[in-house]
C-alpha cells in the first residue's frame, strides 16, 4: 500500500464508523482528505477535514475501499453500485453472496469488529470472497489491526458463531460487572466503591489473560485447587448453571446471526 488509502465509510456518523475512522487515521492508513464518510440524518462533528455526504453513491465514487457500517436492518434500503471495488461489511448476518450481488463486486469481505474498537482493543474476525486478492487482504488486516487485532477465518459459519462470542464481546464482561455490582450494593457497599472494585477486577483479569501464558481454564483450575473462597464461588456459580447459561446465550446469538442473513 503506497500513500494514503481512499477509504469511504457508509455510516461514518455512527459510533462504530467513527471508531474505525479514528483508528485508521491514527494508524496513518489514510488522511482526512482521503477519507469519505456518509450520514443518514445528521453529520458528526468529528473529522471536519474529511468529505461528508448524505449521498452514498457519491461516497463510493471518491473511494477505493468502501466500508459498510450500517445496521443489518438498514442494509436492505442501501443501494449503491461499487463497480468492482473492495467492499468491507461490518454487518452481522449479511452473506458474502448477497453483498456481492447487491453492490456489484466480487471483492467482498465480511468482518465483525466490536465496541472495543473505540479504544483500539477490538477483536475482528473476517472472511473474504473468492475475488479478494492478497492486496485486498493486506488492506483488511491493516484496517482491523488499527482497531485492535484480527483473524481471517475459513468459513462464513465461523463469522456467524463469532458474532456472539466476540462481536458481542464487551457486553458480556459488562453483564458480569453489572451482576457483581448489584450484589455488592445489596450487601451495603457504596456504589462508587462497588463500581471501582468490580471494574478493577475485570481490567486486571483482562491484563492477566493478555500477558500470561496460561489459558483461562488453567487459571480457573488453579483457583479451584486452593479450595478457598474463590473455589467456593466458582463451584456454586457452576451448580447454578453458569456454564450452561453462557453456552445457551452464545447459541442464541449464533442463531440470530444466521437468521439475519436469510432472505425474507
Amino acid at each position: 500500500m503506497k500513500g494514503p488509502l481512499r477509504i469511504g465509510i457508509v455510516g461514518g456518523a455512527g459510533w462504530l464508523g467513527g471508531a474505525i475512522a479514528e483508528s485508521i487515521l491514527e494508524a496513518g492508513l489514510t488522511t482526512s482528505s482521503s477519507l469519505s464518510l456518509s450520514y443518514r440524518s445528521q453529520q458528526s462533528g468529528q473529522f471536519p477535514d474529511a468529505f461528508w455526504t448524505s449521498d452514498n453513491q457519491a461516497l463510493v465514487e471518491r473511494a477505493d475501499v468502501v466500508v459498510l457500517c450500517v445496521r443489518p436492518q438498514d442494509w436492505t434500503a442501501l443501494s449503491v453500485h461499487t463497480k468492482g471495488k473492495l467492499v468491507i461489511s461490518v454487518m452481522a448476518g449479511i452473506r458474502l453472496s448477497a453483498l456481492s450481488e447487491r453492490h456489484k463486486t466480487d471483492r467482498v469481505v465480511r468482518t465483525l469488529p466490536n465496541a472495543a474498537a473505540k479504544v483500539r482493543r477490538s477483536y475482528t474476525p473476517w472472511i473474504g470472497s473468492v475475488g479478494v486478492g492478497e492486496g485486498d487482504r493486506a488492506i483488511v488486516r491493516a484496517i482491523f489491526n488499527a482497531c485492535g487485532t484480527q483473524d481471517e477465518v475459513e468459513r462464513e459459519n465461523d463469522i456467524d458463531y463469532l458474532t456472539g462470542l466476540t462481536g458481542s464481546g464487551p457486553a458480556f464482561p459488562a453483564l458480569l460487572a453489572a451482576a457483581m455490582m448489584k450484589d455488592a450494593v445489596a450487601h451495603g457497599l457504596p456504589n462508587d466503591i462497588a463500581r471501582r472494585g468490580v471494574t478493577t477486577v475485570l481490567l486486571g483479569a483482562g491484563r492477566l489473560l493478555e500477558h500470561g501464558d496460561q489459558c483461562p481454564n488453567e487459571i480457573v483450575e488453579a483457583f479451584l485447587s486452593y479450595r478457598g473462597t474463590t473455589a467456593a464461588a466458582i463451584e456454586h456459580m457452576r451448580t447454578a448453571g453458569f456454564d450452561d447459561a453462557i453456552a445457551e446465550g452464545l447459541q442464541a446469538a449464533f442463531r440470530k446471526s444466521v437468521s439475519m442473513g436469510e432472505t425474507p
